[in-house]
């Protein structure tokens, strides 16, 4: 085995194909949406809590700005992921798997998500 060939380990060098952006964004928001559960969760109980939980949890996602934002965040992420998700069961099924309808179908989950993306934060804020 040659061990003297180049190594690129500059990430911002190596040039992704779009649908693997696709696939990689689909992962992240599944990581996102795994740690969002926490803040959720949190919102979650302080509502069931008591009267006085429920109102703050009702202010504190009415009013505060990082929980909007972190809402938002969720949201947006859940959509990405459930677009995304919808695209690879497609592709599971057989169909998208060539390279150019990939890189059509990776395009039309990238344009749709930022579309519920941008109607999600009308929706939130």
């Amino acid at each position: 085995m040659n061990k003297k060939r180049p190594v690129n380990l500059d990430l911002r060098t190596i040039k992704q194909p779009l649908p693997a952006i696709s696939s990689i964004l689909h992962r992240a928001t599944g990581v996102v949406l795994f740690f969002g559960t926490l803040f959720m969760t949190y919102a979650l109980g302080l509502s069931l809590e008591s009267e006085a939980g429920f109102n703050e949890a009702t202010t504190m996602l009415e009013e505060g700005f990082f929980a909007r934002l972190i809402t938002w965040g969720l949201v947006s992420a859940l959509l990405y992921h459930l677009l995304a998700g919808v695209k690879h069961l497609i592709m599971d099924a057989g169909h998208f798997e060539e390279l150019e309808s990939g890189t059509m179908a990776a395009k039309a989950t990238l344009i749709a998500g930022a579309v519920a993306i941008l109607l999600a934060g009308v929706w939130v804020w």
